[in-house]
Formats: structure tokens, C-alpha cells, sequence
């Protein structure tokens, strides 16, 4: 497998000169100075990649080409951007970037309630508290008919969890829910997102699923023509946040997006830690069913509770059996090149590692970027590739 390093371009705290030293040979970037929804110029995307190039990596994945609501609603101005959106792909094709991941999320990407959970070490890790995340969505946004969403334990933790918050409790949820996290598409105001709630009301998770599948016919055969794979990433966390649609968060979610638009070049970024989160998901087996659609890999570890609240564990000790899900890549990629298939290697990165160090409480590190959490957590999966390759080496 590739190992390769999430970098947020040259405001990143991170160097490439430290992503090699991490041991790291893959970049994973985005052009995020691009409005979502414009083309990306052929001239960004040789300059970020020779500036990559220059520091002796790959840009081996863009993550990610973000999708504009309207592309989602199927409203609006989304023919226009769909055609932009391919345009990016044929341009990213055209210097050899062939990877592309990207999610069909609605209204909010990746959330998390806590971004400072911490351990029994003094590290800090990222959280989802349920409880939290709903005292957030029935008293502080309001939004309309909110509770109807919820059970009484669930209500009854929130309520619990609303009384015993300060002012700067309220702002600190708000701000890390709707602020936006590293990679995701933007911030809300509470004012806007419950517009962009409101506008996916009645859309559902069928409505939503069928947009899904005519954006990717939309746009799989410029991708096939220029030669990229296009990786959905799942949602995060797989269930539904605000009543939005949720349609890539279970094994049966994806077999309908590779099934229902076949094409090498219509791909699975196998997030662990995402489809993790929900514990009917046996992440081996999937794998293991759809190991020729996965492009990308995204291995980190979670402890779920039973609530559906969970954290980001080590990323070797936690719900999610790693050990098992590399292997079964593993031998994927040796199936691949046993039959001289492209894409045989597999890009992989450690995701969101814990705040240690000096770094727990510097601002200036994004949450769950920190360098030294992920350079622990890139060392230990390092290992256990390396250890799996000699045992299969060695029969």
C-alpha cells in the first residue's frame, strides 16, 4: 500500500518536508482556494503538483473535489457545475492525477461535538457525543420538528446535557459543529444552515440516493476518458444528522452506487473509521465484497458506545479489527497485479490522529491534523503492513 499524508497546501503547519520524514511518499490535496463548484486551471493544479514534485512526493490523491448543494438538490445552477466538475477531473487528468475523492454529504461534511476529548494518556482525540449533538439540534438550533427525530433516552440526555451548559459551552458545540473541520466544504451561521437544512427537507434518502446515481452518470465517462477513478467517500458519521438523507453509509449503500453505475472509474474510498462508526458494518467483509472497487484508504480506529456517540481510539485499539481490513487490501493489491490490472497499489493514510505533545493545545494545529499523532498512528500501521507482507511473503 502507498503511504501517503493529508496536506492542506502551503498554509498547512505541516511541511512536505516533514510528510517525508513521516516516512510518507503520497500527498493527499485539494485546490481549496478554488470556489466549490468552479473549474479548477490547469495552471493551479501544475503548480501545486510541481511544488509536491519539487519536495520528492506524489500528489497521489486529490481530496477532495467538493460537490456544490445544488449538484446534490439537482436544482438550480447544477448543470453548469456539473460541467465544471468535469472539466476539473479532465484537467487533473490531463498531469496525471488520477485519484479523486469526494462525498455526497448534505449540508454538513464530516462533524464532530468535540474536538479536545480527552484521553486517559493527557492526548486529545475528536468526539461524537450524541447527547451533546442533539441538546444542540432541539434547543439551541431549534430546528423545526427536531425532537420527532430522537427517542426519549436521547431527549432526555440532551435536556440533561442543555441545562447543565454555560454560555460558552452553547457557543463552543455551535462553533464546532457548524464552524466547518479541516477538509469540509465551508461554515454556517445558525441562520444559514437551517436554510440549507430546510431546502434537503422533503428530498429523503431516496430523493437524495437517485441524484447520487445521475451525478455519477453525469460524470463517470469523463472520468473514464481522462482516466481517473473517482472514490465516494462514506458519511461521517453514518447515520443522519439534522433528519438530512444519509445514502453512503452502510455495505448496502455502496453495492448500489458500484452496481447501479459500473465502471472501473466509479470507486469506494474505504473510510474505517466512518463505516466503522456504525456496528453493522463489518468492515473485513466489505473489503473483502468490494475490494475491486476500493481506491483509497482511510485507516483510523473509533470505540463506539452504545448511544451511537463515539471517539477516536488509537488506531490500532479500538471497534474496528485493522489488522483484518489491511490484510484483506493486501491481498487485493497481490490480486490486481497478479492480473497486470492498473491501480494495483492501494493509497492509504492515517487519519486523524490524537493531539500529543506540544501540539495538545496549539491552536494553530487543525483538529485531528496534528503531525505527531498521525506520524504514531502512520508508524503503527506501517508495521502492521509490513509485518502482514513477510508472514504472506513467508506462506
Amino acid at each position: 500500500m502507498q503511504e501517503t499524508w493529508r496536506w492542506f497546501g502551503p498554509t498547512d503547519t505541516v511541511t512536505l518536508e516533514q510528510i517525508r520524514q513521516a516516512g510518507a511518499t503520497g500527498v493527499v490535496t485539494a485546490l481549496d482556494h478554488i470556489a466549490t463548484g468552479e473549474i479548477w486551471p490547469e495552471e493551479d493544479i501544475a503548480d501545486r503538483k510541481q511544488l509536491i514534485n519539487d519536495s520528492g512526493l506524489e500528489w497521489a490523491v486529490v481530496e477532495s473535489v467538493p460537490l456544490h448543494q445544488d449538484i446534490k438538490l439537482r436544482h438550480g445552477d447544477y448543470q453548469r457545475l456539473i460541467e465544471n466538475y468535469c472539466r476539473t477531473l479532465a484537467n487533473l487528468g490531463k498531469f496525471g492525477i488520477t485519484r479523486v475523492c469526494y462525498n455526497f454529504m448534505p449540508v454538513v461534511d464530516w462533524t464532530r461535538t468535540n474536538l479536545n476529548f480527552e484521553l486517559d494518556n493527557a492526548s486529545s482525540a475528536l468526539r461524537f457525543e450524541m447527547a451533546d449533538f442533539v441538546a444542540y439540534d432541539v434547543y439551541i438550533l431549534q430546528r423545526p420538528n427536531a425532537a420527532a427525530d430522537y427517542n426519549n433516552l436521547q431527549l432526555q440526555h440532551a435536556k440533561s446535557r442543555f441545562i447543565g451548559m454555560s454560555e460558552q459551552d452553547k457557543v463552543d458545540l455551535e462553533s464546532n459543529i457548524i464552524a466547518g473541520l479541516p477538509g469540509g466544504e465551508g461554515s454556517y451561521t445558525r441562520e444559514s444552515i437551517s436554510q440549507a437544512i430546510e431546502a434537503f427537507r422533503d428530498i429523503g434518502n431516496t430523493g437524495l440516493r437517485a441524484n447520487l446515481l445521475a451525478f455519477l452518470e453525469d460524470i463517470v465517462p469523463t472520468a473514464e476518458a481522462a482516466g481517473v477513478v473517482m472514490a465516494i467517500h462514506p458519511d461521517d458519521p453514518p447515520f443522519s444528522l439534522f433528519g438530512l438523507p444519509r445514502v453512503v453509509s452502510t455495505a448496502d449503500d455502496a453495492r448500489s452506487i458500484v452496481q447501479s453505475v459500473p465502471s472501473p472509474s466509479n470507486g469506494l474510498t474505504m473510510c474505517a473509521g466512518s463505516y466503522g462508526a456504525r456496528s453493522d458494518n463489518d468492515l473485513v467483509e466489505m473489503v473483502e465484497e468490494f475490494g475491486s472497487n476500493i481506491q483509497f484508504v482511510h485507516l483510523r480506529n473509533i470505540q463506539r458506545e452504545q448511544d451511537g456517540s463515539f471517539y477516536e481510539s488509537e488506531h490500532l485499539d479500538g471497534d474496528n479489527d485493522i489488522i483484518g481490513i489491511v490484510r484483506a487490501l493486501l491481498k487485493q493489491e497481490s490480486s490486481r497485479r497478479s492480473l497486470n490490472q492498473p491501480f494495483s497499489e492501494i493509497p492509504m493514510r492515517p487519519d486523524h490522529g490524537h493531539a500529543i505533545g506540544d501540539e495538545k493545545n496549539n491552536p494553530n494545529i487543525r483538529p485531528g491534523y496534528s503531525f505527531a499523532g498521525r506520524m504514531k498512528g502512520l508508524a503503527e500501521l506501517r508495521g502492521v503492513i509490513h509485518t502482514l507482507s513477510r508472514l504472506d511473503q513467508n506462506g
